[in-house]
């Protein structure tokens, strides 16, 4: 067994079978070997411009604990060794977490604190930071490659990792229980529609009704709540998309995994440290109108952004798709009504929602239930204007059962309007879906 492979970690003192003390007098073997170990990259970086590579870190690693720690047990030496090289290469405590495919969402709440999300549910994990110092130091190592920052002047940040996964991070002096990280993690191996189906999420005929709609190019919107798997079915839609389209995907992070050859990945930017060069999702989507897209992806509207997404829907871009914040689909209509507002246009409500009823075809509903797990709750359809009102009709929902009796998908029975559209564009519709 390699000095450096992977072990299940306990405590120092739970490992070598011995007391606070032994825990203390490895904690600081542990840091005089870092200090070691740091001081012996910088003046191997200083000789070779190159930087030094993972398996230079490795051997010093092993170097140094050969020299302080000759006698001490072999796993005990590997989990130091383990910790040492996290510190120094990766992000320190949570590589652990990030390589453990059961985890779906990291949240650090200072440096004592941290909880998992597994299958839905989050529970504490034994991982901890030596202090608030190496938790921003992690964070620092996170923003600075994107070309971010983090400080008291700007203590809020957005990033992802190298996977793709994303991070949120605050610091003092908005955190008041130590700097605060979340991590969502990006899936190596995309879902798939048959992957959502045996989670339970929806069901074959609900699947095949919404691959129609994006086959037919109907603009749809993912709304649902913080976790409730939008992007994820976001992915799963996008895949129904024809491979000989030029697609424009616009997010704050990329997340959005898309599998087809002509993809166009566009991220916002924040203001430097001068507070100057921000790229908004607004910008980017306007931009994205003068790309010649077939197809417009939003990761999320969350403002201003919405206006020109449903402009561009109305002016020949169908078939687009975005994720919004809401808990029902007349909230998110109603969300929508807001964001426009919000981008500074005076414009009457009546004509907002003209707007927004003749781009929208098809709202999801997406939820996390109370075990966990996610389904989409609802399928609407978006008919137009009655007086002041968007007129809507559920084509699928929901029975949420009685306690007694599990919860269930259904039809609701109504044949969509847009039913026509999909069947001229050669979507494959079928009217057995909906009864």
């Amino acid at each position: 067994m390699g000095l450096l492979e992977r072990l299940d970690k306990k405590t120092p003192a739970m490992q070598a079978g011995g007391t606070q003390a032994d825990a203390d007098e490895n904690a600081a073997l542990r840091d005089r070997v870092h200090y070691q170990v740091v001081e012996a990259l910088n003046k191997r970086d200083e000789k070779h411009t190159g930087g030094t590579n993972e398996t230079d870190t490795r051997s010093i690693i092993e170097a140094a604990l050969e020299q302080h720690a000759a006698s001490m047990a072999r796993p005990e030496r590997n989990r130091i060794a383990i910790e040492i090289y996290d510190s120094i290469r990766g992000l320190g405590p949570l590589e652990k977490l990030l390589a453990d495919e059961t985890v779906t969402e990291i949240m650090v709440n200072g440096a004592k604190q941290v909880f998992v999300e597994r299958k839905g549910k989050l529970i504490q994990s034994d991982v901890t930071f030596y202090d608030n110092e190496q938790l921003l130091n992690v964070i620092d190592r996170i923003v600075s490659p994107l070309g971010r920052h983090i400080d008291e002047a700007n203590p809020m940040v957005d990033a992802r990792l190298q996977d793709g996964s994303r991070v949120n991070a605050v610091i003092a002096p908005l955190s008041l229980k130590g700097p605060l990280l979340t991590i969502r993690k990006f899936s190596k191996k995309p879902l798939t529609v048959q992957n959502l189906i045996d989670f339970g999420s929806l069901t074959i005929k609900m699947a095949s009704f919404l691959e129609a709609c994006v086959k037919g190019r109907l603009n749809v919107v993912v709304s649902g709540g913080t976790g409730s798997g939008k992007t994820t079915l976001l992915n799963v839609l996008s895949a129904y998309i024809p491979n000989d389209e030029r697609i424009v995907t616009i997010e704050d992070a990329a997340e959005i995994q898309l599998q087809q050859q002509h993809v166009l990945t566009l991220e916002a930017r924040p203001a430097n440290l001068e507070g100057t060069g921000q790229i908004t999702i607004r910008d980017l989507v306007r931009n994205a109108l003068r790309m010649r897209p077939d197809r417009i992806i939003v990761g999320e509207v969350r403002g201003g952004e919405a206006l020109d997404m449903l402009q561009a829907m109305n002016t020949g871009h169908d078939g687009s798709l975005t994720t919004g914040h809401a808990n029902s689909p007349r909230d998110m209509l109603a969300r929508l009504e807001t964001m426009v507002l919000m981008a500074g246009m005076n414009l009457p409500i009546s004509a907002i929602r003209q707007q927004i009823s003749s781009a929208i075809d098809i709202i999801v509903q997406q939820s996390r239930m109370r075990d966990g797990s996610r389904k989409v709750i609802g399928i609407s359809e978006v008919l137009g204007m009655e007086g002041e009102v968007i007129v809507t009709q559920e084509i699928f929902t929901y029975d949420y059962g009685d306690g007694r009796t599990p919860g269930r998908f259904r039809a609701t029975g109504i044949k969509p309007r847009c039913a026509d559209k999909l069947v001229a564009a050669g979507a494959g519709l079928r009217d057995d879906w909906f009864s």
